[in-house]
């Protein structure tokens, strides 16, 4: 199979990765009006819920798989083999984990109404294989798959949950979006595979890595569940976990467009690390991180400025608390960038699960740890604290563990440019605050101004990756014009 740009897959991850989070951010002005803090709060702790066996009813699968598909790229029949092992593997475990839940949280139980449309996400992962096409590297397909499906959910969220009492159609709603989304990507299957003997398949041969890989993944999952699970449990308004999960979806949708470059990056980290090529591979990781400092330190300033006047214009009165809040937990921002570059574009594709495994387990343990003493006390806010310190931790042990393998003077070396232009371009937007500091107004203003003296910042330091962005922005420009 020929290679796929990179740069495409990224903007196809970014589209893919965006609308999934856009679309329900796009319904949350309405929602959180509609259905009030606490009903947000009550499906958001349920949801923690059935991610937890969704995720043991996963194991390592997605990760495993979109490395093992990496590394048969150019062979059909083993990619095709392989692909049926993990799906087998795959249909048995998540199997199991739903017989689990039915009878755990499926009668008899708080919010039980809740619980049973959530099996639906259940069955919606066991039939997921988005890993397969990631592999591939076809980031297309994986966009495509949901469009239709997520723009049928966001209309019938509007035409259909009217009322505090429409909750159960919410979630509904975005269960069945979640299985359709999902069915629809075996419709591209038979173009990628040949046909499989049921008796030269080896299931079995895949478990120990899938578990080597489960682990990691298990704590990198618990570890973003966990704060709303632990609030839901510890405090009774449940409007906590609303706040929480409010100012999550900020972060997340900024978060999303600084590490979906490390989705991309897996499949061909692996390949290259099978060939290897070990300065590509640094070539690769230098790139990943001027990328997450280029983009994190803009959008990390950039969130913290328009907070406080968006929050209220976008979730309604009533959701002051998420203010604070995101002030807090913006900083994973930038953490989470880095870790997404050393734990997920190299230790997994370079097989090592050990160190990476170590690092989130020890951010769980920081994580569970915190949020026990601080939620008591502080609630919400307590959560985000113990978010960002336990993060603060995964990445100290990673940038520990690869001190000897990767040139990090080099990799962090353009971060004080870019965290001096993002200090420039945060101080002139507080001042336009002063013109205008509420409303859509004020946002607009600030984003405008900030992407401005940004840019311009960058051009008098004459930042090399800013330069490259462009030259090929403009190089195309000029090709398509003397075409």
């Amino acid at each position: 199979m020929a290679k796929k740009s990179i740069a495409k897959n990224y903007i196809y991850n970014l589209v893919y990765q965006v609308l999934l989070l856009i679309l329900p951010l796009i319904t949350t002005p309405y929602i959180s009006r509609v259905l009030g803090s606490e009903n947000v709060g009550i499906y958001a702790y349920t949801y923690s819920i059935v991610t937890y066996f969704i995720l043991f009813g996963s194991l390592g699968v997605a990760l495993y798989g979109q490395r093992e598909i990496a590394y048969a790229q150019e062979n059909k029949d083993a990619r095709t083999k392989v692909f049926w092992e993990i799906c087998i593997f795959r249909f048995v475990t998540v199997s199991i984990a739903t017989v689990i839940y039915f009878f755990f949280f499926m009668q008899g139980r708080e919010y039980q109404i809740y619980y049973q449309i959530l099996m639906l996400e259940l069955i919606a992962a066991a039939f997921d294989i988005s890993w397969f096409f990631q592999g591939l590297e076809e980031f297309k397909r994986t966009v495509t798959r949901n469009i239709l499906v997520r723009l049928i959910s966001v209309t019938l969220v509007f035409v259909l949950v009217k009322t505090k009492e429409d909750l159960t159609k919410f979630t509904l709603i975005y269960s069945l979006a979640d299985l359709l989304g999902n069915l629809s990507l075996w419709l591209y299957l038979p173009k990628y595979m040949k046909g499989a003997k049921i008796k030269n398949l080896n299931v079995v041969k895949h478990i120990p890595q899938i578990i080597l890989l489960f682990v990691p993944q298990i704590a990198n999952q618990v570890y973003n569940m966990l704060d709303k699970t632990m609030i839901g449990e510890i405090i009774t308004d449940k409007s906590e976990v609303g706040f929480y999960e409010q100012a999550q979806k900020v972060i997340r949708l900024s978060l999303t467009i600084v590490s979906s470059l490390g989705i991309v990056m897996v499949p061909r980290m692996a390949n290259t690390f099978a060939s290897g090529d070990k300065e590509k591979i640094n070539r690769y990781l230098k790139n990943s991180f001027a990328f997450v400092f280029f983009l994190g330190f803009p959008v990390t300033f950039g969130i913290v400025s328009i907070a406080e006047a968006f929050v209220p214009e976008f979730f309604g009165p009533g959701y002051d608390k998420v203010v604070p809040l995101i002030y807090i937990i913006s900083p994973i921002i930038l953490l989470m960038g880095i870790a997404n570059v050393i734990g997920t574009q190299y230790l997994l594709p370079t097989k090592k699960q050990k160190e990476y495994t170590i690092s989130v387990t020890m951010g769980v343990i920081v994580n569970f740890i915190m949020n026990y003493i601080l939620i008591k006390k502080y609630a919400a806010i307590g959560a985000s604290i113990a978010t960002v310190v336990s993060q603060l931790v995964v990445d100290i042990w990673q940038i520990y563990y690869i001190r000897k393998e990767i040139r990090l003077k080099t990799m962090f070396s353009t971060a004080p440019k870019y965290l001096f232009a993002g200090l420039i371009m945060y101080g002139v937007c507080q001042a336009t605050k002063y013109i205008i500091n509420t409303g859509f107004e004020s946002i607009f203003l600030q984003i405008g101004v900030g992407v401005s003296i940004y840019m311009i910042t960058l051009f008098i330091f004459r930042d090399e990756y800013l330069y490259t962005v462009l030259d090929k922005i403009i190089g195309k420009k000029g090709k398509r014009e003397k075409a």
